[in-house]
C-alpha cells in the first residue's frame, strides 16, 4: 500500500466512513514530483483524494449509486500551485507578493519572515521598524532587533510575522506542543437538529448551500473544491476588507460573490436570511473575530440548527498561539519546515517548501471533512463543528517522512499543458489548473465562472 494510500485510510477511519469505499479509488503516480526534501506531493494527492471519496460517498448516499474515483500526484501537486501558473487574457496574473514580504536576518543572527500582502499588515511592519517602505530599509531595520523579539512585538500589533525555527525549537515551543496534541482535523456535536433529507440533483452536493467567509488560498479552496462537486457556495466578503487579486480570480471559479459588512445591521439580516438556508458554513478569519460580531460556532447554531460549521486557524485552538494570525508562508517558517528544507539543500537561510502546501492540503482537508459532517448530518441529525489549522496540517505532512526529492525538476508552465483549462470569466479568458480529481459518473467542474467580488445580490438560486 502507497503511503498516500495509507494516509487516506486514515483519514477515512478517522472520520467512522465505510472501509469498503476505500476500494473505489485509484491512486497513481510516485514521489518526487515537486523538488522538496518533503512529500508535499503525497500530502496533496492524499487529502485531494479524500475529497473526491467524499463527494463519491456523498453520492452514493443520494442515488445508492458507486462510481470510481482518481487522482494522480502529479496533478495535484501541480494543483497545489494553482496561483503560479495563472493567466488572464494570455497574461500573467496580478502580482501576489508585495515588494517587502519574505525573509531578513535580524540582528541576533536569527531570520523572520513578514507577510505584507494586506496594506494593515505592511503598514504596521513599517512603523514598528521606523523606516521606508523599502527591502533594503527594512533589512537595515531588522538588524535593530532580535528576532524573537520582533516576533512578539508583530504579534501583539495584530502583524503577521515568525521566526524561523528548526523542528526541535518548533518541538519544545509551547504551541508547537499544544498542535502535537491535537489531531489532523476535529468534528464535535453543535447542538440538536433533525437530519435533514438531500435536496434534489444530479451531482454530490447538488441543492447543498455553502457561505464561504474565507481569504488568501486555504479557505478558498476548500469552498472551491465544494463548489465542483455541485454545491452553490456563496462567497461572503466585505467592502472595507483587503483581498489579493490573483487568488480572488483563480479561487472564485464556480462560487457565486456577494459583499456584506456584518457590522451593519440591513447587511447583517441579509447575512442571516442566508444563513437561515444554509447547509455549511466556512470560515477563515482571525480567531475569535466572528465571534465577537456573535456568530461563533453556537450562535450560527442557534439561527441555523443543523449547520455544519468550519472553522480554519493557523496554529490550531489550544495553545499559547491560539489566537495568532498566520499564513501558510509564516507557518512553514515558524514550526521548522524552511529550516529543514534549507539544511537538506545544504544552503544557509530559509528555504520554503515549492508550494503553499499547508494551505491547499488544508483546502481540501476541510472540504472532506465539511462533507464527512454533513453526511453525519443527513444520517443522525444535530450540528457539527469541524476544526482545522494550517500547523495541524503541517505536523500531518511531517509525519509522512522525508524524501530524496530536491533534485526533481521544478514544473514550469510549459511543462503543464495537460493539467490546465481555459474558461470565460468576469476578469478576462482564464487558463488555470482545472480540478485534479477524477469521479467516473459526477465529474468535477465548475459551472459558476469566477467573477469580482460583490458582483451577485445576497440571495440563493431558486
Amino acid at each position: 500500500m502507497s503511503l498516500a494510500r495509507e494516509a487516506l485510510a486514515a483519514l477515512w477511519r478517522d472520520f467512522d466512513l465505510p472501509a469498503a469505499s476505500l476500494d473505489d479509488i485509484e491512486l497513481t503516480g510516485t514521489e518526487p514530483v515537486l523538488p522538496s526534501s518533503f512529500a508535499v506531493g503525497t500530502a496533496v494527492q492524499a487529502a485531494v483524494a479524500a475529497s473526491a471519496l467524499g463527494a463519491a460517498e456523498i453520492w452514493l448516499a443520494r442515488s445508492g449509486q458507486r462510481q470510481r474515483a482518481g487522482v494522480d500526484m502529479r496533478a495535484a501537486a501541480i494543483a497545489a500551485r494553482s496561483e503560479r501558473y495563472l493567466q488572464v487574457d494570455g497574461a500573467a496574473a496580478p502580482e501576489l507578493w508585495d515588494k517587502i514580504a519574505g525573509t531578513y536576518p535580524c540582528g541576533d543572527g536569527r531570520w523572520v519572515r513578514l507577510h505584507t500582502n494586506f496594506p494593515h499588515h505592511r503598514d504596521g511592519v513599517l512603523a514598528l521598524l521606523n523606516c521606508d517602505y523599502d527591502r533594503q530599509a527594512v533589512a537595515r531595520a531588522l538588524q535593530g532587533w532580535r528576532a524573537y523579539e520582533f516576533e512578539d512585538r508583530c504579534a501583539a500589533a495584530g502583524l503577521v510575522v515568525t521566526a524561523m525555527r528548526t523542528f526541535a525549537e518548533w518541538d519544545a515551543h509551547p504551541q508547537g506542543q499544544a498542535v502535537r496534541n491535537l489531531p489532523l482535523l476535529s468534528v464535535e456535536p453543535l447542538g440538536e437538529a433533525p437530519a435533514r433529507p438531500w435536496p434534489a440533483g444530479e451531482r454530490p452536493l447538488a441543492g447543498v448551500r455553502v457561505l464561504d467567509l474565507t481569504r488568501i488560498i486555504a479557505g478558498p479552496v476548500c469552498g472551491m473544491t465544494l463548489a465542483a462537486h455541485g454545491a452553490d457556495v456563496m462567497l461572503v466578503t466585505a467592502p472595507h476588507l483587503p483581498s489579493i487579486a490573483p487568488l480572488v480570480i483563480d479561487t472564485g471559479r464556480g462560487k457565486l460573490s456577494t459583499q456584506l459588512d456584518l457590522r451593519d445591521p440591513h447587511d447583517r439580516q441579509a447575512f442571516e436570511a442566508l444563513l437561515r438556508e444554509a447547509d455549511i458554513l466556512v470560515q477563515g478569519y482571525r480567531p475569535g473575530g466572528l465571534e465577537a460580531l456573535g456568530l461563533g460556532p453556537q450562535d450560527v447554531a442557534r439561527i441555523r440548527p443543523g449547520i455544519v460549521y468550519v472553522t480554519l486557524s493557523a496554529y490550531g485552538h489550544a495553545g499559547p498561539w491560539s489566537h495568532r494570525r498566520g499564513f501558510d508562508s509564516l507557518v512553514q517558517t515558524a514550526s521548522g519546515f524552511n529550516a529543514a528544507e534549507a539544511e537538506a539543500a545544504g544552503i544557509a537561510g530559509p528555504k520554503p517548501l515549492p508550494a503553499q502546501i499547508l494551505d491547499h492540503a488544508t483546502g481540501y482537508l476541510m472540504a472532506f471533512a465539511a462533507m464527512a459532517a454533513l453526511l453525519r448530518q443527513r444520517a443522525r441529525g444535530g450540528g457539527w463543528h469541524v476544526r482545522a489549522s494550517l500547523a495541524q496540517t503541517g505536523a500531518w505532512l511531517r509525519s509522512l517522512g522525508r524524501i530524496d526529492g530536491l533534485n526533481c525538476k521544478d514544473p514550469s508552465r510549459d511543462d503543464i499543458g495537460d493539467c490546465l483549462e481555459e474558461s470565460d470569466s468576469g476578469f478576462g479568458r482564464l487558463s488555470a489548473v482545472k480540478h485534479p480529481a477524477i469521479l467516473s459518473q459526477t465529474p468535477p467542474r465548475w459551472a459558476r465562472p469566477s467573477m469580482p467580488l460583490g458582483t451577485h445580490p445576497p440571495a440563493w438560486p431558486r
